[in-house]
């Protein structure tokens, strides 16, 4: 995958900007931009880094890596010991970059499989709620409900790029970053 010329210059610290369908604010995370492959685009956050949302603000508590493929419609997190969650998949709308930072619609559903093995799709009460606050299209609905299902099997087998050694070597360019002076160290911009 080539670079694009809206993506920043690998090692680049950003911000992912997440929002709700309704255009309202959501989740928004210092991470830092690492590159690409064929499954999309990869950004990754260091243990204290921060992510905020209203009435919310943590710190990282273990690195993670990101990936946002070109279908736009999730972002997988893979997080490393103590996180409690290996793999945190969010399901999403209009994944993309916007002003050179990854940006995207957060649609409630997540795909998560805890450090000990269990796999499940979370947050269906609040995608129940949302589907009709918002008024998802049905289209979308059907879309994304199916893609749940399917990223749970694919998770489940541990299919690239949701296998431990795709993450790994995202993991080990982000440790890389840590090694280099000056890489990645300025401050994000306010959360």
């Amino acid at each position: 995958m080539s670079l694009d010329p809206g993506r920043p210059v690998p090692g680049s610290r950003i911000l992912f900007r997440w929002r709700k369908w309704d255009g309202g604010p959501h989740w928004v995370h210092e991470c830092v931009y690492l590159g690409s492959d064929e499954w999309g685009d990869w950004v990754g956050q260091r243990a204290g880094w921060r992510s905020a949302r209203p009435g919310r603000d943590l710190l990282a508590s273990a690195p993670n890596v990101t990936l946002m493929p070109p279908t736009g419609d999730y972002a997988l997190t893979v997080n490393r010991p103590p996180a409690s969650y290996a793999v945190y998949i969010d399901l999403a709308w209009d994944v993309r970059w916007r002003d050179g930072e990854p940006t995207g619609v957060d649609m409630d559903l997540d795909v998560v499989r805890s450090r000990e093995g269990r796999l499940w799709i979370d947050d269906r009460d609040e995608w129940d709620e949302h589907r009709v606050q918002y008024g998802y299209p049905l289209d979308i609905v059907e879309k994304l409900e199916t893609l749940a299902i399917d990223l749970e099997r694919r998770v489940a087998a541990s299919a690239a790029p949701f296998d431990d050694a795709t993450a790994a070597h995202w993991f080990a360019r982000l440790d890389a970053l840590d090694d280099a002076p000056g890489a990645a160290d300025r401050p994000a911009a306010d959360v």
